[in-house]
């Protein structure tokens, strides 16, 4: 028997409204500033990201995502340096393939998991760089067409 009870009163009447900020966190802040138009604004402080592959080259994780080698990206945050890696890659809406178990195949990056690269960051709060990859190359063929 639960000893869950749905009297809510000692909280007294429900407005709908929480009171969390929308808004606050570095990714909403990041997603905003991305929606929003940036021409005439202060160039935003980023920060230089090395991704170094800690998997040896034949380790088996490479299976799914082919070996890059190391990349150096100018980014907000070590996560937004492994998703503006990953943006580099091609994604299959931009060709003749589908995901296995998404809308888009970003998330079975290499450079979005911890096992295989690790983000050490290089350089602190520049305003001089654009958001992007720095150095490095990343190949587009990391996903193969159905159709040959």
């Amino acid at each position: 028997m639960s000893n869950a009870t749905s009297d809510q009163s000692h909280l007294g009447r429900s407005t709908g409204t929480s009171p969390s900020e929308f808004g606050q966190s570095v990714e909403s802040r990041a997603q905003i500033l991305d929606s929003s138009t940036t021409e005439g604004n202060e160039p935003e402080l980023l920060n230089i990201y090395r991704l170094v592959p800690i998997a040896d080259a034949h380790d088996p994780r490479w299976d799914n995502s082919p070996y890059q080698g190391e990349v150096v990206v100018a980014a907000r945050t070590a996560g937004d340096a492994r998703i503006v890696a990953t943006e580099r890659e091609l994604d299959f809406m931009e060709i003749d393939s589908a995901p296995a178990e998404d809308v888009t195949t970003s998330n079975a990056s290499a450079f979005r998991s911890e096992k295989p690269y690790t983000v050490i960051e290089v350089e602190h709060a520049r305003r001089d760089l654009r958001r992007g990859v720095l150095k490095g190359e990343i190949s587009v063929d990391t996903i193969k067409p159905v159709q040959v």
